[in-house]
């Protein structure tokens, strides 16, 4: 095909600016981004194939679409004469609307959040794949990138043109493809090699040989073809990795197939080919990514788990071939009793998609086992990128509940950090539990590093008491939820202070209570009188050792955290008032202690702080700041 300049209507030209992040972004991807310029092609070539998947499952339905071109390749017309090398695909096109969305916002749901993690570092380079900014590689070859584009069944052709600086422009055209898109690359002075047959072959071999469409060579006029007949030649083998036996499929062939099917850099951290037979035939080659995705928790991700019927592209957003915490997979699964004119309706209740799901999930959470067991630091690895996700099976109730929690691993107050990365099983804590201990203690918050800091753990760690971390925002739910394992109850320190005087270790009390002294009890009664409306109660701690004071809910109140998320979330209007303890012990509360009958009001500002820095130790502002502050430089005033 040539690059002279296109006919255009003239209706409805419209030039746009990029935003500002994707300027910055498209410069990255250009210029700093990718260390090898061949995968470009790769991008271009899958972004076509991915397009003529979804014309063949429309045409199930709407034969018409596929009107005077029936069959679904890919080509590339190189000319190195023009310095030029066109991608052209016959799959669905897009409409104006389509064009604008696609190729005018780059990873719209992530740049900002790719470019603050990207930073100077080309060694990140792994992550390109997942922020669908694929497309823009050609910049890396072209000085300018040219789109003629037409959907099926569509009369209106359009035209999209940028030199991935300034902008781009979208107009109508008669230049467009019948249907599909052509992408016309401007190859810059550096680049002309591109325009090799011989270049292109060897790159299509490497990075798309598996590409379920055929990818063509199609020579400018005046250069010679493969073919003794002179057709465009066919490049690639074209052909359903899935469908193949493993025995003739080798570990890069898998890995390739996995760059090409899910548009990512990194390799597979597992790999699960499999055939299911019996009264249900389904094919399955499911991928682990090694790396977490950083939309991982977008609302509005799609799946990346791509169905097929009989070798027949029908969806790669059907939440009913695997639940959504396992959303991280990537890969096929291939059915032979499903209907080829199957539609979404029926999809969402189809009994078959339903033991697919079953199949799947109890086969990826049995390898998942498998390698938790004999291989317990690739396991971290894996759960380290993807444990929050598998997490919220527990939550959602599913079938796979008792497996899950024998999957799961958890921060711990008994294992150091450099064992096994700092993390337990629930069976190992359980094995480690003394005798006497009636449930499995947790603290859960926002980050792992105060949640070991936090004065609620000082009690449990006296008696020698394990206490599980837990700091993704899911662990507030499914633990309540869960409830209890193996008839031990999950329960939280925020609400078990009077549980360690049943519990053994140094300091426990022979008659299970704590003796409070007299001042003590006197200072409780007048902070009461002090804290009235702001706190619950007021009473002596059996948890704290070496800080003064800290916050605990009450038996039966919501725990601290979760009450803090779902106010986050308005969920919850306002926040239960919480139980102030003290510390009897610390010179702090005995001192104060002395003055709880000479000096009220000494003590009501000094328990107003006491408050307050209780809260802040819990991730919550102190109740009023500005009276907050004065009253700190009061009091460090006066012990100056």
């Amino acid at each position: 095909m040539s690059d002279a300049a296109p006919q255009e209507t003239g209706k409805q030209h419209e030039t746009r600016p990029f935003q500002a992040e994707v300027s910055r972004l498209l410069d990255i991807v250009a210029n700093a981004l990718y260390s090898n310029r061949d995968v470009f092609l790769r991008e271009l070539i899958a972004n076509g194939a991915d397009a003529c998947d979804r014309l063949r499952y429309l045409a199930l339905t709407e034969p018409e679409l596929l009107a005077g071109e029936s069959e679904l390749r890919v080509e590339l017309h190189p000319d190195a004469a023009a310095r030029t090398l066109e991608i052209v695909d016959t799959g669905i096109g897009m409409s104006r609307d389509e064009l604008v969305e696609n190729l005018g916002t780059i990873a719209h749901s992530g740049s900002a959040k790719f470019l603050s993690q990207l930073g100077d570092k080309k060694a990140e380079v792994d992550l390109i794949g997942q922020f669908g900014v694929g497309f823009y590689s050609a910049f890396m070859v072209a000085d300018s990138v040219e789109v003629f584009t037409r959907r099926a069944g569509d009369s209106h052709g359009w035209h999209w043109r940028s030199d991935g600086r300034s902008g781009f422009t979208v107009e109508e055209t008669v230049a467009a493809p019948a249907r599909g898109t052509r992408i016309l690359l401007h190859l810059k002075d550096d680049a002309g090699d591109y325009a090799e047959p011989a270049r292109l072959q060897h790159i299509v071999k490497t990075y798309s040989d598996h590409i379920a469409v055929p990818v063509k060579l199609v020579r400018a006029e005046g250069g010679s073809t493969a073919g003794a007949d002179g057709a465009p030649e066919t490049l690639n083998a074209a052909g359903a990795l899935w469908a193949r036996p493993k025995g003739e499929i080798d570990e890069a062939q898998y890995k390739q197939f996995y760059r090409d099917a899910t548009h990512a850099f990194d390799e597979p951290w597992h790999t699960l080919h499999f055939k299911a037979e019996g009264t249900l035939e389904y094919t399955g080659l499911l991928f682990v990514p090694a790396m977490r995705p950083l939309d991982l928790f977008d609302p509005n991700r799609r799946g990346g788990v791509k169905l097929y019927v009989k070798r027949v592209f029908i969806t790669d957003d059907c939440s009913e071939v695997v639940p959504s915490w396992l959303r991280f997979l990537r890969g096929v699964v291939d059915s032979e009793d499903l209907p080829l004119n199957v539609s979404r309706e029926l999809l969402q209740n189809n009994p078959v998609l339903a033991k697919i799901r079953q199949g799947l999930t109890k086969r990826v959470l049995g390898e998942l086992e498998k390698k938790a067991d004999k291989e317990p630091e690739a396991y971290v690895v894996f759960w380290e990128a993807f444990g929050p996700v598998l997490k919220e099976g527990l939550y959602e109730g599913d079938a796979q509940q008792d497996t899950l929690l024998k999957l799961a691993r958890f921060k711990s107050t008994a294992v150091p950090a450099n064992e096994n990365g700092g993390w337990t099983s629930l069976a190992d804590y359980l094995g480690r539990m003394p005798e006497g201990q009636a449930a499995i203690y947790i603290l859960t918050g926002d980050d792992l590093d105060q949640l070991a800091r936090s004065p609620q753990l000082e009690g449990f760690k006296a008696k020698g008491v394990e206490v599980l971390l837990l700091s993704d925002p899911i662990d507030d739910f499914w633990t309540a939820r869960v409830g209890e394992v193996e008839g031990k109850p999950l329960r939280s320190v925020t609400r078990a202070g009077a549980e360690l005087d049943k519990l053994g270790g140094e300091g426990a009390a022979e008659d299970g209570a704590a003796e409070t002294p007299e001042e003590t009890e006197k200072l409780l009664v007048a902070l009461r009188t002090a804290l009235a409306g702001k706190v619950k109660d007021v009473r002596a701690s059996r948890r704290l050792t070496d800080s003064p004071v800290c916050l605990v809910a009450d038996e039966g109140d919501i725990d601290l955290h979760l009450a803090r998320l779902l106010k986050q979330h308005q969920r919850l209007d306002d926040t239960p008032t919480r139980i102030l303890e003290l510390n009897p012990k610390h010179s702090l509360i005995t001192a104060l202690a002395g003055k709880a009958e000479s000096d009220a009001e000494t003590v009501q500002e000094v328990g107003l702080l006491l408050l307050d820095q209780a809260r802040i130790l819990e991730g919550e502002p102190p109740l009023d700041p500005a009276a907050f502050s004065r009253r700190l430089a009061e009091l460090v005033a006066k012990g100056l």
